[in-house]
């Protein structure tokens, strides 16, 4: 795989400033931040950042923005403990730390005149929206863009008005998103993720491919194994593995897996690289 691999620099080891800037309510437990670091913070898509509040810890996140913008940084980011509760009580014009980036983007120069399909689960797409923006901004070096989505409800749908009304306007981009339980207003499809990478609902070139993949453990694995199914080659399917990641730089241990260290040898893998760790899908 011939991932970017960026190379340290001191700004992974200590935080600099920066200011909340905006705040948006994506879903009741998700909040995307956009922050100003006192210097720019060049990224690319799949790169993560460690973000800290102070006097509470920090967290790692993949920022949600596109890499073509280095003066601010937008970060999507769930509810789900101590760093990210705090976060969401924070305000516009609070301040927090940043280092990094960190870690190994996504191959987007092996990706040109392909045909990509990115897959995402929940705030999954968080991460998985840098790219889609970094590859939008050179639409024409890839022969299709293939989105497919699944939330849990209508109401969990993250960046809905761009997922339904903005990436597949003018055929930019083919787009299906798909909700495991629907409400009224819901006229879009009702199941699994796996249901939208059948056949009836997505034609694809799976044989020299490229999936891109992003979202909850169980979620990454059925949607493995349908890939799988329909032709993706093993090297040609990347995930982006952010389970258990806190120091940012392979020396806690917390997110080894097999041989590799998550932060430091990923967050970016080609299936193809760890499919045969046991611990592929633990939560």
């Amino acid at each position: 795989m011939n991932a970017t691999l960026y190379m340290p620099n001191p700004a992974i080891y200590m935080p600099i400033p920066a200011i909340i800037e905006r705040i948006e309510d994506e879903t009741p437990d998700i909040k995307t931040f956009t922050i100003r670091p006192v210097e720019p913070m060049p990224f690319a898509a799949g790169q993560f950042v460690e973000l800290a509040v102070p006097g509470i810890g920090e967290a790692p996140f993949t920022p949600s923005s596109s890499p073509k913008i280095s003066e601010n940084m937008e970060i999507t980011i769930m509810r789900t403990g101590r760093v990210t509760d705090h976060l969401h009580t924070m305000k516009v014009g609070d301040e927090v730390g940043v280092r990094g980036p960190m870690g190994r983007a996504y191959p987007v120069e092996d990706f040109r005149e392909r045909e990509i399909l990115i897959v995402g689960g929940g705030c999954g797409v968080g991460p998985l929206r840098s790219l889609m923006l970094a590859l939008i901004d050179d639409l024409d070096a890839y022969s299709r863009i293939i989105v497919r989505y699944g939330a849990r409800t209508p109401d969990s749908i993250v960046f809905k008005d761009a997922q339904t009304h903005g990436w597949g306007q003018g055929g930019a981009l083919d787009v299906m998103l798909t909700v495991d339980e629907a409400d009224s207003g819901w006229d879009g499809h009702v199941g699994m993720i796996t249901e939208i990478l059948e056949e009836d609902y997505l034609d694809c070139h799976a044989s020299d491919g490229i999936a891109v993949m992003c979202g909850p453990p169980v979620m990454m694995k059925f949607g493995t194994d349908k890939l799988l199914e329909r032709g993706y080659r093993p090297e040609n399917i990347y995930l982006s593995m952010e389970r258990n990641m806190s120091c940012g730089v392979g020396q806690c241990g917390h997110c080894r897996l097999g041989r590799y260290y998550i932060c430091k040898d990923g967050p970016v893998f080609s299936y193809d690289e760890i499919q045969s760790d046991p611990r592929l899908w633990d939560d």
